[in-house]
């Protein structure tokens, strides 16, 4: 999707502080930190939203999760703590529509989800 960020930062046309990255996955800094640690972890195969994903897509899925604690292991938060989240769609606040999650820690976290 020529449109998309994630899609551009893959290709290399846009920059990023990257932390990650294998043949099915980039793992960056988010450039809105919402906490000391704020990694996104991104599939490079373009899909909008977990709301889109099936039985097909459990590779990548669990592919997600397995970067994300590598990262949190690479950035020394695995053993104090992090938080994984996905947004899907607008009412779940997804604000760029290429699946990703959200990797936070470095600090303790609010137990309250707003």
């Amino acid at each position: 999707m020529e449109d998309c960020l994630f899609c551009r930062i893959i290709a290399g046309e846009i920059p990023s502080d990257k932390l990650y990255e294998d043949d099915g996955f980039i793992a960056f800094r988010d450039i809105n930190p919402q906490s000391p640690v704020h990694v996104l972890v991104v599939p490079k195969k373009h899909k909008e939203r977990l709301a889109d994903c099936s039985d097909n897509d459990k590779t990548m899925l669990s592919g997600l999760l397995l970067v994300a604690n590598k990262v949190a292991r690479d950035e020394g938060i695995a053993e104090s703590g992090y938080r994984v989240t996905i947004n899907s769609g607008p009412e779940g606040g997804q604000l760029i529509y290429h699946l990703h999650l959200h990797l936070m820690g470095g600090h303790k976290l609010s137990d309250q989800m707003g």
